[in-house]
Parts: C-alpha cells; structure tokens; sequence
C-alpha cells in the first residue's frame, strides 16, 4: 500500500516553501509508503526557456539569465542550510555548479550552431525538476530518512513526440516493478520527464509532472494520487474572475477531462486516463492549507449527480469561420480536409456543420492559429474554384458549462437563458456538444467575464449577490451601513449576499472589490490618507475602478447632497449600475437629464431609484407609479412634505417657542446640519417637483412658487449658532400666527399644492379639523392625492419622513429592489 504525492511549482518557489513540503513528506511517510514527484521550482522552467530562446537569436545575455537562475538555487539552498545545519550544503552546491556548467555548454553551442534540437530543448528544459529531486532528497537524508530515486529515464518509458511524449504504461509498470523498494523508503521522482527506447530524455508536455504522478500511481498501484498546488481543490470557475467560486468537493474523470478540454486550467485528460483506467483516486490539495480536505477526483457515475456543482470554464481569443456553399458535397470535403489538419496539428477547437436550409461549416479556432487556418481555408477555396461565403469573427470568447446530465435539466437551461436575456447579453451561437454533460456558448470576449459571474451567480452560487458603492457617510450613510449589518444573518436564511465594495465620503476612498468588512469598515476608512481634496478628483478615481473592474449586480448609493455626484448618473447608468439616491438634486434638475436617466435605465436594463427623495421610508414614489400604471390621472395634491418642519409646528401647538422647537429639532437630527436649508422652503419645493413629474408634468425647479416662512429674509451669511440665536426674534411672530389660527379652530402647516394644472406653491396655511393634514406634527408627513380614482375622499399616504434611520431603511428597501 502506498500514495503518491505530486508537488507543484508555487510549492516549491523558495526555500521556506520547499521545507514546509518536506514536511508534508515527513508526515505522510509516517503514516504510509510515499512516493513524491517534484516540479522545478516557480518561474525555473520559464527562465530555461528563455535562454534557449536568447541563444537560438545570438544573443549573448543568454549568459546573464543563467547566472539568474544559478542565483535563485543558490538563494534556496542558502535558506535551507541557516534553517538546517545538517543540510549537505557543499555536495548540493557542486551538483547545481555542474547542472549550469552542462547549460552553459549547450546554449553556447545552440548560440554558435543556430539550430537547437528537441532532444537538447527536453535536455535544458528539465534542469528544475532534476535539481528540485537533489534538494528534496538531501533535506530528507539530514532528516533520517531513506530516499530512493527513480531514475525517469530508465523507469518510465514513453513514446511519440520528444516534447509531449505519451508513457507505455504496461511497459513502464514491468520496468518500475523491478526496483526493489524498501519498506520505510521514500521515495522521489522528478517530473515532467521520461525516456524512450533509445533511453533519451523526453518531456510529457503540458501538465507534465501531473502526468508523471499519474503514471507513477498507475505503474506502484497505489491507492492514491495526490496533486499539490496552491489552490484548495478544483474550482466552480476561475477565481481571477469569479473571487467566490466554490470548491467542488467530488468530481468525476470524465468530468474532469471535459473541463479540461473545453478550458480550465486543471489536469491534462492524458494525466487522468491511467488514474481513470486503474481506478485510482486523485486528490487536489493545497500545501499552504494542508488539512483541507480538497477535490477529490474518483468514478462517481452511480452517485446523485443532483448535489455536484456546475462548473463554468471559458477559451478566450477565439477566430470563428463559417463557410457557407451551395450543397452538401463541398461541406463534406472542406470537413475531411480540416479533420486532416486536426489531427497533423492538434489546432481546431471546434467543428460546427449544418446542413439544413444553407449548408454551413464553422470553424472554432485560438487566435494564434488564425493565420494559418486563414491561409488553408482560402487556399483550398480558391483551388477548388467552388462558390463559397466566407464570414470572420474575432474576439470570441466559448463559455461552457458542464454538469453531469446537464442536457437533461431543463431547469438550468432555461436559467442560463433566462439570466442572459435579462442581462440583454446576445449569445452569437450556441456550440451543439457530443457530450450530454456540457453546454457551450459563444459571445463577445468584451463580455465574457460579466457572463461568466452572471452565470456563476445564477447556477452555482445560491446567494444572490448586491455590490454596493455607497457615496456620502455622514448620519444617513452611517446607518445604512449598521441596518446591512443588522440584517446580514437574515438576508442569508434567504440567500441574499450585500458586498459593499466602495464607501466614500468628499475625500477618501475605501475600496475592495471583493467587499468590504462591515464589521472593520471605520477602522480601514480612518487609516487611509486624505488623497482627494477636490470632488473632481474623487469622481476620476472612481470612474478608473469601474473601467478597471467588472460587476455583476452594481449599484450606486448616494447619500450625498452633491450636484457634482448627481451629475455622474447617466455615466452610472450606461455602465450599467443601478442608482438609488436619497440625493435630490438629479430629479430637481433640468428636465431633459430627468427624462433621458429613464430612457437610458430602461434600455441597459438598470433600476434608477429614488423612494427617500420625498417620503423618507414613505411608499410615497412607488403609489404614484402604481397609480399611473392603472391609469389614474391627478386631480390635486395637497401634503406636508417636511418632517423637520412638521415636528417645528407642532411644538408651536404646545406653546413651545420658534427658537427652541428649531434647536430641539437639530438635536434630534431631524433637521439638516443648517437649518435654514429647511426654512428656505426649497427642500419642500424639491419634493414637490418630483412628485408633479412623476404624475407627468414637465415642470423646472423655478416653477414652484415659494412663500417664505419667515417674515423677513435669512442671513446666509452667518454661522449657524449665531443664526440660532437670531431666530428669537420671530418667537412673537409665531405666538401671534398660532394663536389667530386657533380662534377659527385651525392649525397652522408648511404645506406643499399641486393643481390639476400643474401649478405648485409651497407655504404656511391654516387648515381646519376637516383636512386629512390637521393632526400631522412631530416629524410626520403626510401626502393627499385627489385623483380620478380617489376622490371625494383622498388616498393619503402618512408617517415619519424625517430623521436618519428613516431615509436610510427607505434608502435600503430600494436596494433591495435592484435584486435580480
């Protein structure tokens, strides 16, 4: 019994990694025989690469890149000895000294000759893996341990292509079944090599080292095989573009290979076929988190395939050619033809041929092909002088996604479908699969990552995701922030995830594409410097992330009261972000802007939102759509539309000075941070104008006629304590208004008109014990609609409408309306 355990590149980078491999080792051999294939250390084999390169262009700093390479072994064995003294530090030295003797000589004779060889190429390209095995086998010996080598050369025979070789496994089996291994033995193999029958250096091709693990697995009958990497087990999706893709913790061979094929970067299907032929379970695990359990890749076709993860992969830089003819002969030869180019080449992706109605053929190929099929196909067109169309596409992305017997569920069929259509994303062609398991798609690579989250999101992750970009962190934004926070668990029970990515005030910027930690965000936002002094500034670091980064379901919060902030919403929009805003100042703007937003939200398929613009937490825009949706026209609108102001009079009701009901309504946050924003009467005048153009009329701010509260003009000039102070000069004004009114049995409210007109004014008004407005005070608003619908008795809308953890639940119900 014994286990195989393969160990990547990024596990062995440097010398800490490499110790902390040989750790792995230690444990494992405790436990069982272990037999480990190695890869050369990150970036070697690119590096060796590069100097075949240089010296095949005479270029002599071939040179100088060898030193580098000599440099960073003698980095890691350096490292190694200060952590371990026993370390055959000289014997290890010697050996990496001859390795780059041997390079220098052949570079220098493939730098004189301009020719190099396959052979010399598989010789120089697998210096790493050979010296990884030397430093791994010394750590171990210094350890206490016996280590036995596999010589790849004489054990693993292989046959084909010098460079991507395929192992003769029966073969190799009798040849490893000769080595007498001991029992407490560990034993090391460098990968990625084998030999042929002339006992040459070979190399396995992609994925090499995996395939040699593979192989060795077979050829031991082990009871396992364990691939080390730097990720914790095979992922739903790349997570360069989808940061929460998830672990699939069983998959399938067959299953593996097909991803592999149609675009993810995990194992070779040559790598699993002796696994899958031998029935030996593979697992892929993580070196930096060695306890986590991973992917484990085994025969699963008699299990539920129900419970296992989608997974979604992408070929990028794809050429499609269709060739259109007049008949089904010709269609039959260009496929022969190309069949006979796939197989001399190995360069066609796919081959998609119709022939109903106009026979077609259509050619899937990587851009770096391009001109050669290029050449061929309109090379055998124009020889066999027949009538065709040909039709190029360029930059094509394929999106797959493969699940066992996904063909057979509907279900997630239509959900793709479905979720690319809302997304008003086009597929240019759906790609017709052999396999049952997998279904391809062919789009635009400009939206490929969108897609692909998109997809993510709606098949594989069960949360429905909101990305947030909240402007403005003063009372409002704050308690947006807490009421997230509050309702996280909740919104989890129903699969609802809110990230909110951005968070900015008028001069700082915290962002993390990935989300934010609610729990830290105050911490992090107070560390970061203040960079952006000016608001422009601010807008252009901002539009440089959007650009930058892609987001599925984005939306921009505002809980500013800055025009210039207002002014980049179109630009949200066409980018498509949806917009909530407790910021008036868009929808109090020109009209144009006002009506273009709409236009533009609808056509990108983006909510533009805007609830807390007049009722705070109030239902108050939503009634007047669903009003005009069923066709109800206004007749008139009368309300009180300013809690800071309803809480001011009703106070005065109790005989309660101006000057102290309008500090006590600042110091309950009901006011805004100047109070004469309030007794201007222009916030009322705002909100006034929204609801007019909601119900259809085209009104400008200067329309709305404003009667002043005061009874003589404000001093804008002065500091807000001083101004507090002034307004005990109205205290008699008011006394006196209150009292006349109460003589005639009525009460005196800031109130909002709209006639069936469209003329709006705003002022004081005695109301009698009849009006639907008579009780409304302490912060309350109130809105009365006479419409065609509603009347003599009016629809009336009535609660809080002031204060900040009423905007922001409102600010909050919208967001929660952006989910798709």
């Amino acid at each position: 019994m014994n286990h195989v355990l393969k160990f990547g590149g990024t596990s062995l980078a440097d010398a800490k990694k490499i110790i902390f491999v040989s750790n792995i080792i230690e444990e494992k051999s405790k436990i069982t025989q272990t037999a480990v294939v190695l890869s050369a250390p990150a970036t070697i084999t690119n590096s060796l690469e590069k100097i075949i390169e240089l010296s095949l262009i005479k270029d002599i700093n071939y040179k100088k890149e060898i030193i580098k390479i000599k440099n960073k072994f003698y980095i890691i064995i350096e490292n190694i000895y200060k952590d371990n003294k026993k370390f055959l530090f000289q014997k290890i030295i010697k050996k990496v000294n001859n390795e780059i003797l041997f390079l220098k000589n052949l570079c220098k004779n493939i730098y004189i000759s301009n020719i190099c060889s396959d052979l010399i190429f598989a010789q120089i390209i697998s210096r790493g893996e050979i010296l990884s095995t030397q430093i791994m086998r010394n750590i171990l010996i210094t350890k206490g341990y016996n280590v036995q080598l596999i010589n790849p050369i004489k054990s693993i025979l292989a046959e084909g292509n010098v460079l991507d070789s395929y192992v003769n496994i029966p073969k190799s089996m009798k040849k490893i079944k000769k080595i007498n291994f001991k029992k407490k033995s560990i034993i090391l193999m460098p990968g990625f090599i084998a030999g042929n029958k002339k006992k040459e250096l070979v190399l396995l091709g992609r994925n090499g080292s995996d395939y040699s693990a593979a192989v060795l697995s077979a050829c031991m009958k082990s009871q396992s095989c364990e691939i080390w990497t730097d990720v914790n087990g095979i992922l739903t999706c790349d997570p360069k573009i989808v940061p929460h893709a998830k672990i699939i913790k069983n998959i399938s061979y067959k299953n593996v290979m097909e991803i592999s094929n149609l675009g993810a970067k995990v194992l070779h299907p040559k790598t699993i076929y002796p696994l899958k032929k031998f029935n030996i379970p593979c697992y892929i695990k993580n070196t930096f988190n060695k306890d986590f359990i991973g992917t484990k890749i085994e025969n699963i076709n008699n299990k539920n395939t129900k419970k296992i993860y989608p997974n979604i992969t992408y070929i990028e830089n794809v050429n499609i050619f269709t060739i259109k003819t007049s008949n089904q002969e010709n269609i039959n030869k260009i496929y022969k033809n190309l069949i006979k180019i796939h197989k001399e080449e190995s360069i066609i992706l796919f081959l998609s041929i119709n022939f109903i109605n106009i026979p077609y053929i259509k050619i899937y190929i990587k851009d770096k092909y391009f001109q050669k099929i290029n050449y061929i196909v309109k090379n055998f067109i124009f020889n066999n002088k027949k009538i065709f169309k040909i039709k190029i596409q360029k930059k094509i992305s394929i999106i797959s996604i493969i699940k066992p017997k996904i063909k057979k569920q509907k279900k997630i069929i239509k959900n793709i479908y479905k979720t690319l259509y809302n997304s008003n994303i086009k597929v240019i062609y759906d790609i017709k699969n052999f396999s049952n398991n997998s279904i391809s798609l062919t789009v635009k690579s400009k939206y490929q990552n969108k897609i692909i989250n998109l997809l993510h999101e709606k098949i594989i992750n069960s949360y429905k995701i909101i990305q947030v970009f909240l402007f403005g962190i003063g009372g409002i934004g704050k308690t947006l922030i807490k009421q997230i926070k509050k309702a996280q668990k909740n919104l989890k029970n129903k699969n609802i995830l809110i990230k909110i990515c951005l968070i900015s005030n008028s001069n700082k910027i915290l962002f993390k594409k990935n989300g934010i930690n609610i729990q830290l965000w105050k911490k992090e936002f107070n560390t970061i410097k203040k960079k952006y002094i000016k608001e422009k500034f601010l807008i252009n670091k901002i539009y440089k992330i959007i650009k930058k980064n892609k987001f599925t379901n984005a939306s921009i919060i505002d809980c500013t009261s800055s025009t210039k902030i207002s002014k980049q919403y179109l630009y949200f929009i066409k980018n498509k972000f949806n917009i909530i805003t407790a910021n008036k100042k868009f929808n109090t703007g020109n009209i144009i802007d006002y009506q273009n937003i709409r236009k533009i939200a609808y056509k990108n398929n983006k909510k533009f939102l805007y609830e807390t613009n007049v009722g705070g937490g109030l239902p108050v825009i939503q009634t007047i759509q669903n009003l005009k949706n069923t066709g109800d026209k206004l007749i008139s609108f009368k309300g009180i539309l300013s809690g800071s102001l309803s809480f001011i009079f009703g106070k005065l009701e109790k005989k309660i000075l101006f000057s102290d009901a309008i500090i006590e309504a600042k110091k309950k946050g009901l006011t805004e941070p100047d109070p004469r924003e309030d007794l201007s009467g222009l916030d009322v005048a705002r909100k006034l104008l929204i609801i007019a153009r909601e119900f259809g009329y085209t009104l400008e701010l200067k329309d709305i006629k404003i009667k002043k509260i005061l009874p003589e003009l404000i001093n804008t000039n002065t500091k807000i304590q001083k101004f507090l102070k002034d307004t005990k000069k109205f205290n008699q004004y008011f006394l006196e208004k209150i009292k006349l009114a109460k003589k005639d049995n009525k009460k005196i409210k800031f109130i909002g008109k709209i006639s069936k007109t469209g003329k709006c004014t705003v002022k004081l008004e005695a109301v009698n014990n009849k009006d639907p407005l008579y009780e409304i005070k302490n912060g309350e608003n109130a809105l009365s609609f006479y419409t065609k619908y509603y009347q003599p008795m009016p629809l009336v809308i009535r609660g809080y409408g002031a204060g900040k953890k009423v905007t922001a639940s409102g600010v909050f119900s919208d967001l929660l309306k952006t989910i798709v």
